[in-house]
């Protein structure tokens, strides 16, 4: 799958992949200092999301090969790669399908654990604004808020909303992406080793990563490290993002 992607600056190879119900927008305030650092930054919308193909299909599997091929498309040489959650996933099992594609990553507040649907209530909200009838954003907010109510999550799912012709549409899939959710939260296959250099990046406020994961990582990824942002919940990247972006070229440097 052809994977549409924004590029900031010049240098050293820099892939990012955003989470489920993201889009390669949500990264771009960090891409724009990582390439004044010297980067070459790949912002990228996976599949069924942003402005990348919609699939019948949603899965690690998929979304692993999507990657290689951008990858080779675009003939990168060993990138460094970053994936928040979902694109954490996916960059679990393209690092263990194709170690010799990247040098080094940073797996962003998920682990390669089994995690249970816990996205219901969001994909119902979303159904329940009905984008083909609603009539403005304030109306859709309005829609969403009983199954949503942080003001941030849901400001961040209608980014999603985009206005064709007359009427609103999902730019994410949501019709495959509900019927697939299960995929969201599997497991990084039981023998499957990746010996490439990996930090894996959680916020303190954020239960996606325990403690006792690590043990867990470390039989997969025998070369990662741990990294804990304290006050940080699930997207830390926007709530601290002074702070992740110190991180993110401190390990990369």
């Amino acid at each position: 799958m052809k994977l549409n992607y924004r590029v900031e600056g010049e240098g050293t190879p820099m892939i990012i992949l955003h989470g489920l119900f993201g889009a390669l927008d949500n990264w771009l305030s960090l891409a724009k200092i990582f390439a004044k650092g010297g980067k070459k930054v790949y912002l990228v919308d996976q599949r069924n999301h942003g402005k990348s193909p919609h699939s019948e299909e949603h899965h690690y599997h998929a979304m692993a090969d999507d990657l290689n091929e951008f990858i080779e498309d675009h003939q990168i040489e060993q990138p460094l790669i970053v994936g928040h959650s979902m694109g954490g996933k996916t960059l679990m099992r393209f690092s263990v399908k194709y170690p010799e594609k990247l040098s080094k990553m940073i797996i962003v507040d998920i682990a390669p654990r089994y995690y249970p649907i816990h996205h219901r209530t969001i994909i119902d909200g979303l159904k329940a604004v009905k984008v083909e009838t609603v009539k403005t954003r304030r109306e859709a907010e309005k829609r969403l808020e009983p199954f949503v109510k942080e003001l941030g999550l849901r400001q961040f799912l209608l980014k999603n909303m985009v206005r064709t012709g007359d009427h609103y549409a999902w730019k994410v899939n949501l019709s495959v992406i509900d019927q697939e959710i299960e995929n969201i939260g599997e497991a990084l296959p039981i023998k499957a080793v990746c010996n490439v250099p990996v930090l894996f990046l959680s916020g303190g406020a954020s239960d996606y990563v325990k403690e006792e994961d690590h043990s867990h990582i470390l039989k997969h990824f025998p070369n990662a490290s741990f990294k804990v942002l304290e006050g940080a919940g699930h997207w830390l990247h926007a709530e601290k993002p002074q702070e992740t972006i110190s991180i993110i070229e401190d390990y990369f440097s």
